[in-house]
């Protein structure tokens, strides 16, 4: 059996951020996110444009070693998930929900997720994870004023994940032994990118 490593390399093409975007299946900020961070190779142009080695980005995805583990996102998504399907009263709201409207949320958690690790971990720069988190709070407050989700029920919904994204980071600040001042500064962290979402969400009502 031939191993990773016996494969032959691919010829190099460098493409655009669209085709890595295709390549990868996600969207345009993770692969920014991934670009400046190191994770994946990249070069800028002349005009100043992004471009990608195809066979790079295409060998990670046959590996499944398209990004590192991460605690934060692993552990939030798995606490969100038991919460959602258990029968506590604060899940009440996505019992409520049809399958449409998970379908819709499901992507922009993720992203909030995704971004608030990177945020704690510091990679890429803080201002653009920023204006995303932003922007997923209007992509939030948009998908679910369309559906017809009264704004009392978003705010509930944006609450639960986030006292569940609180409670991971403050388990996992445990776990690998942060002082207090490490573990506060985390919490404030999570606490000011929350806000953000909760401001353009109900912006986004309010027009």
């Amino acid at each position: 059996m031939t191993s990773t490593n016996d494969r032959p390399r691919r010829r190099s093409r460098w493409v655009s951020l669209a085709r890595a975007c295709e390549i990868l299946g996600v969207n345009e900020s993770t692969v920014r996110r991934w670009a400046d961070s190191g994770e994946i190779q990249v070069f800028r142009t002349p005009g100043g444009h992004r471009r990608f080695d195809e066979a790079e980005l295409q060998d990670l995805v046959e590996t499944g070693g398209r990004r590192p583990e991460r605690a934060l996102e692993s552990a939030a998504l798995s606490r969100i998930r038991r919460q959602l399907h258990s029968n506590k009263a604060d899940a009440r709201w996505y019992r409520d929900t049809d399958e449409d409207e998970r379908d819709a949320l499901r992507p922009l958690g993720r992203r909030l997720v995704e971004i608030v690790d990177d945020y704690l971990a510091k990679r890429g720069r803080r201002s653009e994870l920023e204006e995303e988190v932003s922007a997923i709070g209007e992509a939030y407050g948009a998908e679910l004023q369309r559906r017809g989700m009264p704004l009392s029920q978003a705010i509930q919904a944006f609450t639960f994940f986030r006292r569940s994204l609180d409670e991971t980071a403050k388990q996992l600040a445990e776990r690998n032994r942060m002082t207090p001042e490490e573990a506060a500064a985390a919490r404030e962290q999570i606490a000011g990118l929350a806000d953000r979402v909760l401001l353009s969400l109900t912006a986004i009502y309010d027009q």
